[in-house]
């Protein structure tokens, strides 16, 4: 999400006459994207702004003075203690703030400090074309909504970002459009909640029915009528080209109608790989979270995936310790880890965030060395899980879109897979399905098909067989 917010910021600044620099020494604005879901992020940013702190103070007298800004979800959360602890800063900006940069900067080159955290109902930035970070990059980030309603008692976003709006689904295939003819081969939505994607700019779909929840799944909020959903959506953006893949995240379990299953069943460009956050394996903790659902209903779902979309690709995410949790409770997590064997996890201790029902209501009460034993207990099984899960690989052959050279090994390239697992394979001429007889090397961007020879938790490696497309490629895999 804050790449994207770069690119759009980026989109913003450029407009008004800002150069881009990757050279620190010779930049006159800096601008800190930031995020606040955890403490150990926005402690990453105060030590960040101690360093430019530094930069600042040494500043030839010559030189136009150095502005630093904080954007994100940090100038949200902290707008006071940020201005009043750190006159190092200059700018704020909140995440729906971001048009009023050049202003804030115009304000900040006269010595004041300027400030926009206003929260917005309706901002989702549809009109900003974002601006590619890597002109080399095979893929892309489509922010297709913004914020989120779910209001998880953990859960900093809906303070930081706001209230769930939707981008039209026009402007969204806009974008996507014009990163096909880009030659890009990836695109992945993006949403705090992005299968909860209801877009109600056109009136004649806004008496359509609610969209149904997964079974035994339910919302902190009222059903919402109309609007064109996330199936919809899907559909339209898997048909603007078939030779670019589909991605999408992160989603929450309630939003996983049969349409939306059944749409990444049948088109090959929509990856089969679903990200399901589960955030505990226990009953009792998920309800403490807020999160509207049981264990029982979270597993059932997992199955109802896994029949619905043969061979997809599982992740989630996990909190440890989150506040009352028992070792029973930690025990039922380790469980679910071992029982859904996910391919991929994020993993984290649970960090109390201020503003969250769980600041309010609940005790922060597992002591520091008892989350962080728990986290480890926890990755050292899903890893253990996912090294399983990733060995069925082995023999298989899979159709890899490339990314670039190995970070380590000269001779290797890398890319991802349809479950988004990064598969290493050596660096060596190969036929081109297309053009028999021609033997080619692998570009970024390109798709090869790889026979996996082994696995680990994180890895697959292999190798390459043949540069082909993604149509050809359904015969192969």
């Amino acid at each position: 999400m804050n790449v994207n917010d770069t690119e759009i910021a980026w989109s913003i600044l450029q407009k008004s006459g800002y150069l881009r620099t990757s050279n620190l020494q010779e930049a006159d604005v800096v601008l800190l994207v930031t995020c606040s879901i955890r403490e150990k992020a926005e402690q990453t940013i105060w030590n960040r702004l101690h360093q430019l702190k530094s930069l600042k103070s040494k500043r030839l007298r010559s030189r136009v003075p150095l502005r630093i800004g904080i954007l994100g979800c940090m100038a949200e959360r902290l707008k006071e203690e940020i201005l009043n602890r750190e006159k190092t800063v200059d700018i704020l900006a909140g995440p729906d703030a971001y048009r009023d940069l050049p202003r804030l900067l115009a304000v900040a080159e006269s010595g004041q400090q300027a400030a926009n955290v206003l929260l917005s109902m309706d901002e989702t930035y549809a009109d900003v074309l974002p601006v590619q970070m890597s002109p080399s990059a095979t893929s892309a980030f489509v922010s297709i909504m913004r914020g989120c309603d779910n209001m998880c008692s953990y859960c900093i976003v809906p303070f930081t970002r706001g209230r769930e709006r939707s981008r039209p689904v026009a402007s969204i295939l806009e974008e996507v459009r014009k990163l096909s003819e880009q030659g890009l081969k990836e695109v992945t939505l993006l949403g705090q909640n992005v299968n909860s994607f209801r877009d109600t700019s056109e009136v004649q779909f806004n008496n359509a029915v609610s969209t149904n929840l997964s079974r035994g799944f339910s919302t902190n909020y009222k059903a919402k009528q109309g609007g064109l959903r996330f199936a919809y959506l899907l559909d339209q953006v898997s048909r603007i080209d078939p030779e670019m893949r589909i991605r999408f995240t992160s989603p929450h379990p309630k939003d996983f109608p049969d349409e939306v299953l059944q749409l990444i069943h049948e088109r090959d460009n929509i990856c089969k790989q679903i990200h399901l956050p589960a955030q505990s394996g226990s009953s009792r903790v998920l309800e403490a979270m807020r999160r509207g659902y049981s264990r029982e209903a979270y597993v059932e779902l997992i199955h109802h995936i896994r029949e619905s979309i043969p061979g997809v690709s599982l992740s989630s995410d996990f909190i440890a310790g989150f506040c009352g949790e028992t070792e029973e409770d930690h025990l039922q997590t380790v469980s679910l880890l071992q029982e859904v064997q996910y391919n991929m996890g994020f993993l984290f201790a649970y960090s109390m965030r201020q503003k969250t029902r769980a600041y309010h209501r609940l005790k922060d009460d597992i002591p520091e060395e008892v989350k962080l034993r728990r986290l480890e207990e926890l990755i050292t099984v899903f890893r253990e899980e996912a090294t399983k899960a990733n060995k069925t690989f082995v023999g298989c052959t899979q159709l890899v879109l490339v990314e670039g050279l190995s970070k380590r090994s000269a001779t290797d390239l890398y890319g991802r897979n349809d479950g988004n697992l990064k598969v290493i394979f050596p660096d060596v001429a190969m036929e081109d399905v297309t053009n028999p007889g021609l033997r080619v090397q692998a570009q970024p961007g390109d798709y090869v098909l790889v026979k996996i020879t082994s696995a680990s938790s994180q890895t697959l490696k292999g190798h390459v067989l043949c540069r082909t497309t993604l149509k050809d490629s359904a015969a192969y895999c």
